[in-house]
């Protein structure tokens, strides 16, 4: 998936980062798009998706490891799973 998309999203909404943070979304049915980095660990990728199909939503795997992506964010830290 392409960054374009991460981008405007980061642009128009308001963005949460962090595992803890977006399954807690999932489980309230408060997220609508989970993005995952391409060195997510393989079980918060299991439990995020799983979470996510339980209510239906997009989870989209971004061709970027986790550093570049804090690099897009702005933010001094890698981030493996955020969400809007």
């Amino acid at each position: 998936m392409s960054v374009t998309e991460l981008r405007k999203a980061l642009k128009e909404k308001t963005i949460t980062f962090g595992t803890e943070k977006t399954i807690k979304m999932l489980k309230n049915g408060t997220a609508k798009k989970v993005f995952l980095s391409s060195n997510c660990p393989e079980d918060v990728k299991k439990t995020v998706t799983y979470y996510a199909q339980l209510i239906n939503i997009e989870v989209v795997q971004l061709e970027l490891p986790t550093d570049e992506i804090g690099l897009t964010c702005k933010k001094p830290f890698g981030i493996s799973v955020l969400c809007y």
